[in-house]
């Protein structure tokens, strides 16, 4: 069976590491230029030189026995760690959070760079649309991108995946990145919940990370919500701000700066786990159906391979509608 995933962050490439296993062709396709999704790291030229600062999702945890056996598996690799300072279960891609996503998408056909406008299902296949050439046939497409890209596409083909999809709601976060002369003095590695500073962290303290001194702010949804349509360069300026009233102190000179927008950070998750029309061959899966960790998005990725396409064999029929009550630990 080919199937096609348009999304090739943690959830959708978990997907097809399922997928695959079971012997289906597998094609991704990703708007970002690279691995990474909402696990990104940026490279950056400074003044002080190269620096990579993580600014989306800042750790990891494990609770679930096979996503442990695969974080064991990047841990052997080389490629995750353990990051005290973030808590005892906190773990870290090295040299970057992307860096296990990079892992995952090198076993796969991913076309970076293609954001898919539309989405047609002709003589009982589906066929993409988008920056690039357009793509298949294929038997079945899956959706691991957030509820509110996911929706539009479902509304054309199925309005009870579609109704799951309006009642999940994203929030945004601002993440604000700066790299500093010297050592910020006074402050401790990570502080969580401090005004409108959700999480600031010191991303060069991470392991695999020997460079100047790099900091990450991340702002709370309700500030990042209120201030969506400000300038990346307004927004930076007003958390280096909080950083510096954080530190009780004027901050060393500033060596480069700049803010991100995340419009679809964080997500309560619906506790559906994923979800899968067999009729159609149509599936979701992603972090919005479970909660908002990391291990959230592989566990429903992996849940729609296994209990939906990946227990088909290629040509055969699909599974059942999967849900969040076949796997523990879901709360963060």
């Amino acid at each position: 069976m080919r199937v096609a995933i348009i999304g090739a962050g943690m959830a959708g490439l978990a997907c097809a590491d399922v997928l695959a296993a079971a012997g289906h062709d597998v094609a991704l396709f990703d708007k970002g230029r690279g691995a990474g999704g909402r696990m990104s790291t940026r490279r950056w030229q400074t003044p002080l030189g190269a620096v990579t600062i993580d600014h989306g999702a800042q750790y990891f945890t494990v609770r679930d026995p096979d996503f442990a056996r695969l974080v064991n598996a990047w841990h052997d690799a080389g490629i995750a760690t353990p990051w005290p300072p973030a808590g005892r279960d906190a773990w870290v891609g090295v040299a970057g959070m992307n860096a296990v996503v990079k892992q995952m998408a090198g076993r796969h056909s991913v076309s970076w760079g293609y954001l898919v406008k539309s989405v047609l299902r002709r003589a009982g296949g589906w066929h993409l649309m988008g920056e690039g050439d357009p793509a298949g046939p294929f038997d079945a497409l899956v959706l691991a991108i957030p509820a509110e890209q996911a929706a539009p596409i479902l509304s054309l083909h199925d309005l009870r995946l579609t109704g799951i999809a309006l009642r999940a709601r994203s929030q945004p976060c601002w993440t604000g990145m700066f790299v500093f002369d010297r050592r910020i003095d006074g402050l401790p590695t990570v502080v969580r919940d401090h005004g409108e500073i959700a999480w600031a962290a010191r991303n060069s303290d991470k392991p695999g990370r020997p460079q100047p001194e790099c900091w990450v702010v991340q702002a709370t949804a309700g500030w990042s919500d209120l201030h969506i349509e400000e300038r990346a360069e307004t927004v930076a300026d007003h958390l280096l701000d909080a950083l510096s009233h954080l530190a009780g102190a004027p901050l060393p000179p500033v060596a480069a700066a700049s803010a991100h927008r995340w419009r679809y950070a964080l997500s309560a998750g619906t506790g559906d786990g994923a979800l899968w029309n067999a009729e159609l061959q149509l599936g979701v899966c992603g972090d919005w159906l479970l909660g908002p960790r990391v291990e959230c998005a592989w566990l429903s990725g992996t849940q729609l391979g296994r209990l939906g396409l990946g227990m088909a064999a290629p040509g055969g029929a699909a599974m059942r509608l999967a849900n969040g009550s076949d796997a523990p630990g879901y709360a963060a």
